[in-house]
């Protein structure tokens, strides 16, 4: 029977490998800037300062692209509600810097889009506001959880986002909202690389208790959900406009960490970590 290990054990024998992974990060991370994306020559005032104020006939985006950045900029937005879920675990040493440099390239996202909408009027700037106040003031929150939870959630989220803003740029209709998703999908790549890198460390010290907390995980995955103004869900309206679908997770987001974690072929699992292992088993290639 394998030892279990404490939050508290596994952040002090992991934080090795966070200095490690946080310098590679940031080595594999090119340097970009948020204003260089925004064609600031298209910008004028709004009403309020003697312009004119939206109408719909400005936007010349399509409404795929127009949905998947709302969607992104208001979960971007939410940004201090992710901060607070991941910083109240990661809060020692290079676990507190990695929840910094996240929340700073998160933050830039959100940065980006929102200039660009706003600069292009590509969306109603009073309804994307409101539903900003809406989605802010319900907050996101997560059942307490443990480390291996917490690092296996974060991986699958980020492998989510990247799946969704690499199939925003295939679906652009607009070389600059294509561009823009590409930019995105880069960062989301290299967080979900870290994250992912974390769990395979948590794996090779406490098998049964990470496998565990991968299936949990996966059993009870959602990724962000937004409500837009016409009512519906992101769920619905991404799917719809086939930019992510939560029938295409199990491909695209579950089955390549599960490859990367080698969880069908580790023979370091106890029976516990044999149950957990089973019940992943519909997701084996």
């Amino acid at each position: 029977m394998q030892n279990v290990l404490s939050d508290r054990e596994l952040l002090e024998s992991l934080a090795a490998e966070v200095e490690t992974n946080l310098a590679r990060h940031i080595a594999a991370a090119p340097e970009w800037q948020p204003h260089d994306y925004v064609p600031w020559d298209d910008g004028r005032n709004f009403q309020f300062l003697g312009g004119t104020d939206w109408d719909p006939a400005q936007s010349d985006l399509s409404e795929v692209a127009k949905t998947a950045l709302t969607v992104s900029v208001l979960i971007a937005d939410n940004l201090p509600a992710y901060h607070r879920e991941v910083g109240k675990y990661l809060r020692s040493g290079p676990w507190w810097r990695w929840v910094g440099r996240w929340t700073a390239e998160e933050n830039r996202h959100e940065i980006l889009i929102r200039n660009y909408l706003m600069v292009t009027r590509a969306v109603d700037p009073v309804a994307l506001e409101r539903m900003r106040m809406a989605h802010m003031t319900t907050g996101f929150r997560r059942p307490a959880m443990h480390l291996p939870d917490v690092l296996a959630a974060w991986a699958l989220e980020e492998t989510a986002a990247a799946v969704r803003h690499r199939t925003t740029a295939r679906l652009a209709d607009n070389v600059m909202v294509a561009t823009i998703a590409d930019r995105l999908a880069a960062d989301d790549e290299l967080q979900a690389v870290f994250f992912a890198n974390l769990v395979g460390g948590a794996l090779d010290l406490a098998p049964d208790q990470t496998v565990r907390a991968i299936a949990d995980r996966i059993a009870d995955f959602h990724a962000p959900v937004v409500q837009l103004a016409d009512g519906r869900t992101s769920d619905e309206v991404l799917a719809e406009a086939g930019v992510y679908d939560r029938a295409n997770e199990a491909e695209l987001v579950f089955a390549p960490l599960l490859e990367q974690w080698k969880v069908f072929s580790r023979t370091d699992f106890g029976e516990e970590g044999e149950k957990a292992r089973a019940e992943l088993a519909h997701l084996r290639p």
